[in-house]
């Protein structure tokens, strides 16, 4: 159950709700000096996502850090991995059938209706080459449906969303 979850996290970002996306960075930090990257394999194999998935998100991360100048390279100056993570929401609507008013006695009996979402979360990480410290991190939040028809455009879309605060206005580049 564990898999299909984080399979549907990756998978099945977008829906009709829109992509919540918010970064965190190390203030202290130059992002200027940043202009070759390589994808941080270790925490990117620990990823409980099926092999396409993982691949439509490198690649969607490739083409975003490429649109923002940085080329991939051996030797880095970042290192770029991700995590997922996906959580169900339940949530319980109260319907009464009749009544109105402030009488108690005019109300009917209520249905009350449970839905279940499955909200997905992506984390992308950025990696400091030298000192292998993280010095980025942006999070991108979004309802999962499972009908998904275009795989490869609705997480380009995420990914596009998260990496769109990246890089960070820090005080060092103003």
């Amino acid at each position: 159950m564990k898999y299909v979850i984080f399979f549907f996290a990756i998978v099945l970002f977008v829906s009709c709700s829109s992509i919540r996306v918010y970064s965190d960075f190390d203030s202290s930090v130059d992002f200027s000096q940043y202009k070759t990257y390589a994808f941080f394999k270790p925490q990117i194999d620990k990823v409980d996502i099926s092999d396409l998935d993982k691949r439509r998100i490198l690649k969607a991360i490739d083409n975003e850090l490429s649109s923002k100048g940085l080329i991939k390279s051996e030797t880095p100056d970042i290192l770029i991995g991700f995590t997922t993570h996906a959580k169900e929401k339940i949530y319980v609507n109260n319907i009464s059938n009749w009544g109105w008013g402030f009488n108690p006695w005019l109300w009917g009996p209520t249905n009350n209706t449970v839905s279940t979402r499955t909200e997905g979360t992506l984390y992308i990480n950025v990696i400091d080459g030298v000192s292998k410290q993280l010095v980025w991190q942006g999070k991108g939040r979004g309802g999962i449906q499972e009908n998904m028809k275009n795989r490869d455009e609705s997480i380009a879309l995420f990914v596009q969303e998260i990496i769109g605060n990246y890089p960070p206005i820090s005080p060092q580049s103003l």
